[in-house]
């Protein structure tokens, strides 16, 4: 049966914005409080999504969730009418304000972690949303993600959707930005690459400057979850020097595909003992280390060249696909330059997509996707509505035009106009893509009726 990778895009929501909620991402900090533009995010997000489709590979949209998030600011004390609320919630909280209404769940690098029916005990897909505790925007999102994935992956008989981990520091889980697969080939069984940041029991070192969000019992917990066979499961630290130069998940400082890996020198705090163990669990390992020497923390963190996506496509060569701010970077451009120039190397085309709007919020195209394994028999039994092609992708940019601002501010998020807006957008988009109700305010409404 026929075995691929599919990439689960976040669409950008309509209230993408930059108030510099994310301590430890660098661009999310620097560009607190500038104005966005969430109709030229969420294009540039669909246009990264189509162009995968026009390199042959399989492409599924996973919707924005409701924002703001009224729910949770009326769990907090509010009262009165939606209006009422939220220029209470502005007037008295304006920091609350802009976490209830973050549209962070557009990197679903970090909806969930995911384990192809290859790996698996039992035979099915496994999912584990993440419960993001560490970031209380992020940690808005579980309860959404869920049923979205629940929604799209429906068939209990091959897929297993697992509640998110307790939402407590022991078991923070940041999703797949902290885990890669690794295998001969995406139909093979895979080698489970988890890198922590911190263990909450057992000590060890830590990042001084910025928090480390995934800790060891969290990954430990979710490759049980999954029945991942512990001799292909491996568990790393992640260097808790960048950490605290702006890494704040791995999928910053490295990528994977297959049998590759694209790393920087600096991302493991035990370097040579990572490789070593890599190696052992899969032979067929190539690993392609970028030296500190030839691009420093500092670019890699700037341009996000290790956020790129490392695709294989339908004639079997690597492609990678990288933010255009690479493109910009003398050094970035030589390393790949050296890579695609050495024949052992797997790699062989590179290209640049603009997404400058996520970029600026501290997400590149890696943030953007989360990867799922699937054969044919499940991705037939998958939601079928969820899979681009070239009409759903002109339903989408239409849909965006027609409900997404051009500009954004903080102040802009306590407009009640918004939020109706918003909610007729996103019930439209539910039902676009045959997903049903997974929102708060049409379950609310179902209950209601």
């Amino acid at each position: 049966m026929s075995v691929c990778e599919v990439n689960f895009d976040g669409l950008v929501g309509p209230t993408h914005h930059y108030a510099g909620l994310s301590w430890g991402n660098v661009a999310s900090a620097a560009n607190a409080a500038s104005r966005s533009n969430p109709r030229a995010a969420a294009l540039q997000g669909l246009a990264k999504m189509r162009r995968l489709t026009q390199l042959g590979l399989v492409q599924a949209v996973l919707p924005p969730q409701e924002r703001p998030d009224l729910a949770l600011l009326r769990r907090l004390g509010w009262r009165g009418s939606d209006a009422q609320v939220l220029a209470a919630v502005a007037r008295e909280a304006p920091r609350l304000l802009a976490a209830s209404s973050s549209a962070a769940a557009m990197w679903t690098a970090n909806a969930a972690t995911v384990a192809p029916s290859t790996d698996t005990a039992d035979g099915r897909v496994h999912l584990t949303p993440a419960n993001l505790i560490d970031r209380f925007h992020r940690a808005l999102e579980a309860a959404t993600t869920t049923r979205v994935l629940r929604a799209i992956f429906r068939d209990p008989a091959r897929f297993l959707v697992h509640d998110a981990l307790p939402a407590h520091p022991w078991f923070g889980d940041e999703g797949a930005a902290n885990h890669t697969r690794l295998a001969p080939a995406h139909a093979a069984a895979g080698l489970h690459l988890f890198v922590y940041g911190r263990s909450a029991l057992g000590g060890g070192p830590a990042p001084q400057r910025y928090p480390a969000r995934q800790t060891l019992e969290a990954s430990q917990a979710v490759a049980r979850l999954h029945g991942l066979d512990p001799a292909q499961t491996l568990f790393v630290q992640q260097n808790p020097a960048v950490i605290d130069a702006g890494v704040f998940h791995h999928d910053v400082i490295g990528v994977g595909n297959e049998p590759v890996l694209l790393v920087h020198e600096d991302a493991f705090l035990d370097r040579a003992g990572t490789l070593a163990a890599l190696r052992a669990r899969l032979p067929s390992l190539v690993p392609v280390e970028i030296a500190r020497d030839t691009v420093p923390l500092a670019e890699a963190v700037r341009t996000y060249l290790f956020n790129s996506q490392l695709l294989t496509l339908p004639d079997g060569r690597m492609h990678l696909l990288l933010p255009s701010e690479c493109a910009e970077s003398p050094q970035v451009s030589a390393a790949l330059d050296a890579i695609l120039a050495d024949p052992a190397n797997p790699i062989a085309t590179r290209e640049h997509l603009d997404l400058h709007e996520s970029m600026r919020n501290g997400g590149g195209p890696a943030c953007l996707r989360l990867r799922v394994v699937l054969n044919e028999a499940e991705r037939a039994a998958c939601a079928p509505g969820i899979f681009l092609d070239d009409a759903l992708y002109a339903r989408l940019c239409a849909w965006v035009q027609q409900h997404y601002r051009d500009r954004l501010h903080e102040a802009d998020l306590a407009d009640p106009a918004l939020l109706d807006d918003n909610r007729r957008a996103l019930d439209e988009l539910t039902r676009l893509l045959g997903l049903g109700a997974v929102y708060p305010f049409q379950l609310d409404a179902g209950a209601g009726a």
